[in-house]
């Protein structure tokens, strides 16, 4: 019988740094062939150093979430975002799925994917805030909105990212590899 992978969510305010470490995993974890790191499709260009992601208009946004490839979506400042629906093979053939998702959707995919496990990146305010600022990607209104947006979610880690950028690469690292060798027994 084979081990199901874990299917882990990465959550977090917006310039935590969420996909800097993310992306920074997957260049020292995705060579082994046991984890998984989707491209999320979103409605937003694609920009040089920014996150992996496919850039999809709304339009075959729509069509595709009524068809079925997302195994999870949602909205959030004005975008739509999906995780294809193959995270659910990779899963079920033993890859372990690392995703950033939004905190909205944590109810459903505990539901839905297990076993799993949220980890939750966040930094303080002003840090997130020079973060925000830095990518260029909103104006200083959207900035306060997505410094003032707060949903609450149960992680089950807590990865404080305002230190290097290796610091908290090797705290996720270290979670994502302590929760795997639970997952396959001693």
């Amino acid at each position: 019988m084979s081990v199901r992978g874990t299917l882990f969510l990465i959550v977090g305010p917006s310039g935590a740094g969420k996909d800097s470490l993310i992306a920074a995993a997957r260049e020292r974890l995705a060579p082994s062939g046991d984890h998984v790191f989707p491209q999320r499709r979103i409605t937003r260009a694609r920009v040089p150093g920014d996150e992996d992601h496919v850039e999809i208009d709304p339009e075959a946004f729509e069509r595709l979430e009524r068809d079925g490839a997302f195994a999870l979506s949602w909205r959030a400042h004005g975008l739509c975002y999906g995780v294809p629906s193959s995270i659910a093979g990779e899963l079920a053939g033993g890859r372990n799925v690392v995703v950033n998702v939004s905190r909205e959707i944590v109810p459903e995919a505990r539901r839905r994917f297990a076993p799993n496990f949220v980890i939750e990146i966040t930094a303080p305010a002003e840090v997130r805030a020079a973060r925000l600022r830095q990518r260029g990607r909103e104006n200083e209104a959207a900035i306060r909105s997505r410094l003032a947006r707060r949903q609450a979610v149960e992680p089950d880690l807590v990865i404080v990212n305002d230190g290097t950028l290796e610091k908290a690469v090797e705290a996720l690292l270290s979670a994502l590899a302590k929760v795997e060798k639970r997952a396959s027994g001693p």
